[in-house]
């Protein structure tokens, strides 16, 4: 099982180490690693919490912008057939192919954590 956590934008995903029994995690997303450790659920979620506020101050500190996990921005590579049909569907919907994608990938994102149990 895959626990995810949110805070300030990043995403920490956490696992167990059964050999060291203890819980640690990563901040997702990043070039920079930014990694916690917890014993307990609430250790482990502070420390998350404490990384991320660690790794923005020492940003702020060195005068260096902080990395942000998302972008905004990813390419998506279809084959012919299905660009022609998400830009059909798009232009059936009256959207723009970007709002068209939009929207769906934003929709089956959230319905997919969701039956997965996952809440952020």
């Amino acid at each position: 099982m895959t626990t995810l956590l949110e805070y300030k934008g990043y995403v920490g995903k956490i696992e167990i180490d059964f050999d060291a029994q203890i819980l640690h995690g990563e901040v997702m997303y990043l070039r920079d690693v930014i990694t916690f450790q917890g014993k307990t659920t609430e250790e482990i979620q502070q420390a998350f919490r404490d990384s991320v506020d660690d790794y923005l101050e020492f940003c702020e500190t060195e005068g260096e912008e902080a990395e942000k996990p998302f972008s905004g921005k990813f390419i998506v590579r279809l084959t012919a057939e299905q660009h022609r049909l998400v830009s059909i569907a798009a232009m059936a919907a009256g959207n723009s192919l970007n709002a068209w994608v939009s929207e769906h990938l934003s929709r089956d994102a959230e319905k997919e954590l969701k039956d997965r149990g996952i809440s952020l």
